[in-house]
């Protein structure tokens, strides 16, 4: 049976280099095993301390990763937005998640198993090689919010939190200021006031719940500008 082009599931897919250029049964075994996971927009997708059942990637909707402490005090690292993997590093270490997953708005997730990651992993020269970039993204934006968090104003961590670095798929970001701080690393005040000063300068737009990035360019020229 050939698969169907409009299952959200193979286009997804179809969308990677890695996965196209398998055999046709290679690939149809692959969508025949990945799983799916649904979550309504503030509910726990993954939970930290858990077993990892595989790689994972949002189908549709976006997830924050946190760490959640028994003090209330939350470090929320990244943003995952529809289209991109993340949890590599879990599943080739085979170690529980280190963190929890939380939907921002309703979400579908695709878990791709641990025995074809691995499977993958040691036979496809196109998924080594996607890997290798997925991660070399991943190091360059833990490096950028150490950067940014040490020597950057408030302003440029937004700019930071903003760019195309951690968001390449979409320009209309659906986050509360609360969320957009949390990534950033400041107060929900020190955002608001960054987030102002930004919209004055004409590089985003802001409505209720929605930061709309106006200027990219912009924005990678204030990420360029020295610490003062």
């Amino acid at each position: 049976m050939f698969p169907n082009a409009t299952d959200p599931i193979h286009r997804f897919l179809m969308v990677h280099p890695w996965f196209a250029e398998l055999p046709l049964p290679r690939r149809q075994d692959i969508e025949q095993q990945v799983l799916t996971v649904q979550a309504r927009k503030g509910e726990v997708v993954l939970q930290a301390n858990e077993p990892v059942l595989g790689w994972y990637a949002v189908l549709s909707g976006l997830v924050t990763i946190e760490r959640r402490s028994g003090t209330g005090r939350n470090a929320t690292y990244l943003g995952v937005s529809a289209g991109e993997w993340f949890g590599e590093g879990s599943t080739l270490k085979d170690e529980p998640r280190r963190y929890d997953v939380i939907a921002l708005r309703d979400t579908e997730l695709l878990c791709l198993p641990n025995a074809i990651f691995h499977a993958l992993h040691a036979s496809s020269m196109g998924f080594n090689q996607f890997l290798v970039a997925h991660l070399n993204q991943r190091l360059g934006q833990a490096m950028a919010i150490i950067d940014a968090g040490r020597t950057r104003s408030p302003e440029q961590r937004i700019a930071l939190s903003l760019s195309r670095l951690f968001w390449s798929r979409t320009r209309q970001l659906d986050l509360s200021q609360d969320e957009l701080a949390s990534l950033a690393g400041m107060s929900r005040q020190t955002a608001n006031r960054a987030l102002n000063t930004l919209q004055q300068q004409g590089l985003i737009s802001l409505s209720m719940n929605r930061i709309t990035v106006l200027d990219d360019t912009g924005l990678s020229r204030l990420l360029l500008t020295p610490p003062a």
